[in-house]
């Protein structure tokens, strides 16, 4: 990697923190992160015996943590927003959870020993990632061989060119740290490569209400208009694509990809 291309992805991980260090109260009080079908088909297919070890990775304010952490021994939440961790923190005392250990750390240079977790378990959390490579590499260093488990659960994009470039954009305004939604067909031929069988297990409609979506983020009002003015005046395949609603309200597509080793 050339200086400068370290250079960028050291600014979105600045970016990250920045932004989600700002809104860390939102997100742990956001109905769309703390529930979730998706949450119970991610402890169904980790298909726990309760011994395991297991790695929330990008975990926010620890909802996915929190649903792991009664069927499990223990649960290491990682993020790189310090205000994401002490909302994990507060939330697991407030809820006598005792079992998760919230950590600052970087998913793309994760700081575990080979083979250290029976599951990786990662939600609405890869889209901010610069490199995904590097972070499925590390998964495979610190998971388990024999047994190991990956679940990536986030927002899907389009093969459609002119539907990702409108899904691309309305995110990045929304949110400056957010790197790219990926299609299924990306995540899976990048799991491969990186040495995983990789399956999507469960699919589901994300319905955003737009003011709570840009109010979840404090995105400038500047600048909310201006994604306001993108979905009001894109074309009908995007408009059908994303069911954008008159007040701007739309649904995104999410996956659960299902991995382990080849």
């Amino acid at each position: 990697m050339n200086s400068q291309a370290a250079k960028n992805q050291r600014d979105v991980k600045r970016s990250v923190e920045e932004q989600f260090g700002q809104v860390a109260a939102n997100y742990s009080a956001s109905p769309v992160h703390a529930a979730g079908a998706e949450l119970a088909r991610m402890v169904d297919l980790a298909e726990l015996a309760g011994s395991e070890c297991i790695l929330d990775a990008g975990c926010g304010p620890g909802h996915t943590a929190f649903t792991f952490a009664p069927n499990v021994r223990q649960v290491i939440a990682v993020d790189l927003a310090a205000a994401m961790l002490e909302q994990g923190h507060r939330l697991a005392t407030e809820r006598g959870i005792a079992n998760i250990d919230f950590r600052r750390a970087d998913v793309e240079a994760l700081p575990f020993a080979g083979a250290a977790f029976d599951v990786i378990a990662t939600r609405y959390s890869a889209h901010h990632w610069p490199n995904p490579q590097a972070a499925l590499a590390e998964f495979h260093r610190v998971l388990r061989p024999d047994a190991g488990r990956l679940l990536l659960a986030d927002v899907i994009s389009f093969s459609e060119p002119v539907i990702d470039t409108h899904l691309q954009t309305v995110e990045l305004l929304r949110d400056p740290s957010h790197v790219r939604d990926h299609t299924t067909e990306q995540w899976l031929a990048t799991m491969a490569a990186a040495g995983f069988t990789a399956e999507v297990a469960y699919t589901w409609d994300l319905r955003l209400d737009f003011t709570s979506w840009v109010g979840r983020m404090a995105t400038p009002p500047s600048v909310v208009a201006m994604i306001r003015d993108i979905l009001t005046a894109a074309p009908a395949e995007v408009k059908s694509a994303l069911r954008i609603e008159p007040d701007c309200s739309f649904t995104l597509r999410c996956a659960l990809i299902s991995a382990a080793f080849r």
